[in-house]
């Protein structure tokens, strides 16, 4: 697994741990079971669930619909997949529809929307929030790989990463051979168009976080005389390579830590008294975990799980202080808290299964790459990592799932220019590991439409951190349409 693991880490990760979905994955169908434009036959959803697995009771103000859209757009009249759609109805005077994508690739729009709701509350009053699993994820047409999720994440023998990543390849192409070669961004972003007439609006009205703005980019690259008013919170820029995504990332995550760590220091922290010392014992705790994983009830956490719980709680400094606590319980022979952590970004449901966060992360980042690094590649790459920051680096490394995989790769998806678009607000975090921000400076470049909003703190996800600076600049945008000043500067929160 710890081979495979740093496959999966260099990918663009989701924003929020989605919750279970309670139904299975639709597969393609030849009879289109939802409008594909005007409408939406919007109901009360049913069948949802919660962080803790528990069913959510229906509310009236959050309504569930499907979208049909062609499984193959090279062929609109052939098979269809239906998109799961949520939405939030406006509180007040309604402008449209805001859409969502929350990250990934691979999140569930439809289970995140009703936990991230509240956060979006003043953007609310004016529009329908709405979200919606994409294709290949979750409800529509989720991509599963049979049991080998559990096989790559818990393995513990680094010789095994090869045989597993093939294994694993080979079980996703069994299991949605159909879907894997239509997932990916490109199709993603036509498939927005589709959404964005069922509900009716003339412009898409749209807010990306994370891989949410690559998708939103691409939408405003193939249609960007549809771009209503456009957030990318968090920006990835998609044209760089599988190296660069991998360094720059560990660099992020590297500046992170020492972020985290310094901070505990000043509030007197049970990882140590300096930052170099925290550093060197959670090295030193991981790397226990490779000869002797830490036993949680009935499982275990290895290498690999406590690489992920490490890394889950740099993603927002709110979270840090789990991060201190887990690592601090898992010293003394405890990795609940850990485990904990990793099954969140994993997407591990409480009754044990998996939402499709992981296969559907793998298949769309196979799809929107031509690249298929080598054993010998990855391990250059790796070595790199390693010299960066060493509790990102994987234990040893192979091709991974993409040099297996059963779908081709195009780079389509890494042309971006919205050249005649509506203005584009684009949000980079200078404290961001996972979207650093010199990629919001470039994306902002290559959109050519782009106008740039810096955030000065810490965290994945401006708008959520707590920044009221962040907060009045977006919303002045998407609700009263006040474009703000190029190179805006928010303080930390």
């Amino acid at each position: 697994m710890k081979k495979t693991l740093f496959t999966f880490l260099v990918g663009v990760t989701a924003l929020a741990g989605c919750g279970t979905s309670g139904e299975p994955a639709a597969q393609p169908t030849t009879t289109p079971t939802a409008q594909s434009a005007g409408t939406v036959a919007w109901s009360t959803c049913t069948g949802l669930t919660g962080p803790d697995g528990k069913p959510v009771a229906p509310d009236p103000a959050v309504q569930c619909g499907k979208v049909a859209v062609p499984l193959d757009y090279a062929k609109p009249s052939g098979d269809t997949i239906d998109l799961a759609l949520l939405r939030i109805k406006a509180t007040g005077d309604r402008l449209g529809s805001l859409v969502f994508n929350f990250g990934g690739p691979g999140a569930s729009g439809v289970d995140t929307m009703p936990l991230a709701g509240r956060a979006f509350a003043s953007l609310g009053t004016r529009y329908d929030l709405v979200s919606f699993d994409p294709r290949g994820v979750e409800r529509s047409a989720g991509v599963t790989c049979g049991g080998e999720i559990d096989k790559l994440l818990e393995s513990t023998v680094a010789a095994d990463g090869d045989r597993l990543a093939k294994e694993f390849a080979a079980a996703c192409e069994k299991d949605s051979a159909k879907v894997l070669p239509h997932v990916g961004t490109v199709n993603a972003a036509q498939d927005l168009d589709r959404i964005r007439a069922a509900v009716g609006d003339e412009k898409l009205n749209y807010f990306g976080l994370s891989y949410g703005t690559h998708l939103g980019a691409v939408y405003a690259t193939k249609f960007p005389q549809n771009v209503g008013r456009f957030v990318l919170d968090s920006a990835y820029d998609p044209t760089v390579t599988f190296e660069e995504r991998a360094v720059i990332q560990a660099t992020g995550f590297a500046k992170s830590f020492d972020a985290f760590a310094e901070s505990c220091v000043a509030q007197g922290c049970d990882l140590g008294k300096t930052g170099d010392e925290i550093e060197r014992n959670v090295e030193k705790l991981l790397d226990g975990l490779k000869d002797k994983p830490l036993k949680v009830g009935d499982r275990e956490l290895t290498y690999g799980l406590g690489q992920l719980a490490i890394i889950t709680p740099l993603y927002a400094k709110a979270t840090w202080p789990m991060l201190e606590q887990g690592a601090a319980a898992a010293i003394k022979g405890d990795g609940s808290t850990l485990l904990s952590l990793a099954d969140s970004y994993t997407g591990r449901k409480p009754d044990g299964t998996y939402s499709t966060m992981m296969a559907s992360l793998q298949a769309i980042n196979c799809v929107d790459s031509a690249e298929r690094p080598t054993e010998a590649e990855t391990a250059a790459i790796n070595e790199k990592v390693r010299k960066v920051f060493p509790i990102l680096a994987a234990d040893s490394s192979s091709g991974g799932a993409c040099a297996h995989w059963p779908a081709e790769g195009t780079d389509e998806a890494k042309k971006i220019d919205a050249t005649g678009s509506a203005p584009i607000l684009v949000v980079g975090g200078k404290g961001d590991p996972a979207t650093p921000y010199q990629w919001a400076v470039s994306l902002t470049e290559r959109l050519k439409t782009g106008v740039l909003v810096t955030y000065e703190g810490e965290g994945h996800g401006a708008y959520l951190s707590g920044s009221s600076c962040v907060m009045r600049t977006v919303d002045a945008y998407v609700l009263n349409d006040k474009l703000p000043a190029a190179d805006t500067t928010c303080p930390a929160a």
